[in-house]
């Protein structure tokens, strides 16, 4: 702690605070006794509202199809136009190239911006970035001639929503969920959030391409940017700023955001 603080009065202080904390905790909720009825059960408001918010980003991040459009990515710049093998590795690689550059970015500029504009630029780019490529799909769909500007803003919309994704969802879910939990309840309220993130990821996945059969991979596109809008408000009116609390401000972030 003393490499990592300012001095060692202040890594003497952080000591102080996590031992005040880890003290605080009884010996039930070490032991996981009581965990589940506090959180699920007979939650305080500020313990539901930090477990809304905790499942609620972990579903959006999920929802989003971030990870069904990198799956399916050669089936989507198919219906872009993309037709070669050269291409589609191409165009597979710039889209790659573009996640990693932007993950790189939120890692270095999250701790100095904070985590709720992160979030909202994210989501935002997010929707803007789907909703064009569900008009570029649409267009391509129904077309004969497949012009060649709704194919670049096929390609672009795609890189740009993995991109905005890297800025957003992307690094701050495992950011925010992790850190809003009391150390009383945070194994089991983070392992819930998890839980929720794994199961929508393998829901989202699996029914892609079906329902992109069945309304179009630009209509499928358009109901993703409906659910990113949804996300935008969700972390707009739900999610306090987190950057620079202790545990114990957190939680007391959380009740005075409900007075």
């Amino acid at each position: 702690m003393i490499r990592t603080s300012e001095n060692k009065g202040e890594a003497e202080l952080r000591l102080s605070e996590i031992s005040q904390a880890a003290s605080n905790s009884s010996t039930s909720s070490r032991h996981g006794q009581g965990v589940w009825k506090e959180l699920l059960i007979t939650p305080t408001r500020p313990v539901l509202r930090i477990l809304i918010a905790a499942v609620g980003i972990n579903f959006f991040m999920q929802a989003s199809g971030n990870d069904a459009v990198i799956y399916y990515s050669p089936e989507v710049f198919r219906e872009a136009g993309v037709k070669g093998e050269k291409q589609l590795f191409g165009v597979t690689i710039i889209m790659g190239i573009a996640k990693t550059c932007f993950v790189l970015f939120s890692a270095l500029v999250l701790d100095r911006f904070g985590r709720r504009p992160m979030l909202l630029l994210g989501s935002s780019g997010m929707a803007v970035s789907l909703f064009g490529l569900g008009m570029g799909c649409t267009l391509l769909h129904n077309s004969d001639e497949k012009p060649m500007w709704a194919i670049a803003l096929c390609v672009v919309a795609v890189c740009a929503a993995v991109s905005f994704f890297s800025i957003g969802l992307g690094p701050t879910t495992w950011v925010y969920s992790s850190e809003i939990f009391p150390m009383r309840l945070r194994a089991q309220g983070t392992s819930l959030a998890i839980s929720v993130n794994r199961l929508i990821s393998g829901v989202v996945s699996m029914s892609f391409l079906s329902i992109s059969e069945e309304i179009t991979f630009g209509g499928m596109f358009f109901v993703l940017a409906g659910v990113m809008v949804l996300a935008t408000l969700f972390f707009y009116y739900f999610l306090p700023e987190t950057k620079g609390k202790s545990l114990e401000e957190i939680e007391a972030l959380f009740e005075d955001e409900l007075s």
